[in-house]
């Protein structure tokens, strides 16, 4: 558990330097996740999506955030935004695992 609070630590103190640092920030709601500090996670992706929205990977945490918090609606809402911004973008790669896991997101009734 140290090197998790280390590595907190650690990206918490290069945003202190470069708060715009998308990556950095993205880290930081992974590492936050992993310590199971889920609203921590949270505000971390969701920073990372008002700031540069053009953050693909953020969108597959964060709607798997919002499930994980029972936030079904927001889940969706994000699985489908990260879907259009990953064509946009030319990541097939993502947009699968988006599409993916919407339509699991979906058959959860």
């Amino acid at each position: 558990m140290g090197g998790i609070v280390n590595r907190i630590e650690i990206l918490k103190s290069f945003l202190e330097h470069e708060p715009g640092d998308s990556f950095s920030r993205y880290a930081l709601g992974m590492e936050y996740a992993k310590k199971g500090q889920m609203e921590e996670a949270k505000k971390a992706f969701e920073y990372v999506l008002e700031h540069d929205a053009g953050y693909v990977a953020t969108y597959f945490q964060l709607a798997q955030l919002y499930r994980t918090l029972g936030l079904k609606h927001e889940a969706e809402k994000t699985y489908r935004t990260g879907i259009t911004v990953a064509t946009k973008a030319g990541d097939a790669h993502t947009r699968e695992e988006l599409e993916a896991a919407l339509e699991n997101l979906l058959s959860e009734e």
